[in-house]
């Protein structure tokens, strides 16, 4: 079972290609502030742009240098079943602890298309599977009721959910069994979402400030909410101010103000955060006491 601050790492760029001493580094400051496991090759990490070969040199990186530490939860999603069936097959033969694997995006599957899609994965390869509801990203929306049929597949254990519906935590509690690992994909919905039943967050935030991330989870784990709303009246201008612009514009920028000489980077059709957004996140980081 995973829960509490689990960063969907960001992928480091130096002169276009990937940065492999920036991204080591980032994974041991990650352990070392308390991050509970690591998504490599998600949305943050900008996948969209990675080739093959990239995209499996960041999930190896990432295995390697964690190193046992945490578990590594690799992104391995795609619209195309039978691509995200490879990726699966290697990030199991890497170690992975699990794949998180988003919705078919573009294709636009109805409910019966999105329950074949995992249906097939789950039995092409016994990785375990968190699933990644994302619909402003994908247009597709997993519901519940084809979520509790996918959760009665032993190998599909949770969900990453960022539908922006906190209703859902209770409807998959019910659907999907109280033992069905439920993280958000929202960063600004965390509390509530554990308060209804969540036990983490994969989370952008926790790249820049991943103690107090961790801090904010083991508070809602241990049910001190006073301490986790203290918390996250610390961080919540932080969770908008990295959504002013396209991500991960905002949150590499955030890290190069908080980590010395860490690039900034992003891979086009992204463009660095504009300068509004620079200032948000300027602001927020003054409040989180991250500068």
């Amino acid at each position: 079972m995973f829960s509490g601050s689990i960063p969907a790492l960001v992928t480091p760029f130096c002169d276009g290609a990937f940065a492999e001493d920036k991204f080591r580094a980032l994974v041991d400051w990650q352990i070392a502030e308390g991050s509970s496991a690591l998504v490599p090759c998600g949305t943050t990490g900008e996948a969209p742009t990675l080739s093959f070969e990239e995209h499996y040199r960041v999930i190896s990186v990432c295995i390697e240098q964690a190193a046992g530490r945490v578990p590594v939860i690799a992104g391995c999603g795609s619209n195309d079943t039978a691509t995200a069936v490879r990726h699966m097959e290697f990030a199991k033969a890497e170690g992975a602890a699990a794949a998180l694997v988003v919705a078919p995006y573009y294709n636009r599957p109805n409910q019966d298309g999105i329950y074949a899609h995992y249906a097939h994965l789950a039995e092409k390869c016994d990785l375990p599977i968190i699933i990644y509801n994302v619909p402003a990203r994908t247009v597709t929306d997993i519901l519940p009721a084809t979520l509790a049929r996918l959760a009665e597949i032993p190998s599909i254990i949770g969900v990453k959910d960022a539908s922006g519906q906190i209703a859902r935590v209770g409807e998959h509690r019910l659907g999907c069994g109280t033992d069905f690992c439920q993280l958000s994909g929202n960063d600004d919905m965390a509390l509530a979402f554990n308060a209804a039943g969540g036990v983490g967050c994969i989370s952008v935030t926790a790249n820049v400030a991943p103690k107090l991330c961790a801090e904010f989870q083991a508070a809602t784990a241990s049910g001190d909410y006073v301490l986790a709303r203290t918390l996250n009246d610390k961080l919540h201008p932080l969770h908008n101010a990295l959504f002013t612009d396209a991500s991960p514009g905002p949150i590499k920028y955030a890290m190069a103000r908080v980590i010395k000489d860490f690039p900034t980077d992003v891979r086009l059709p992204l463009v660095a955060a504009s300068a509004a957004s620079r200032a948000a996140v300027d602001s927020a980081l003054e409040v989180a006491g991250l500068i």
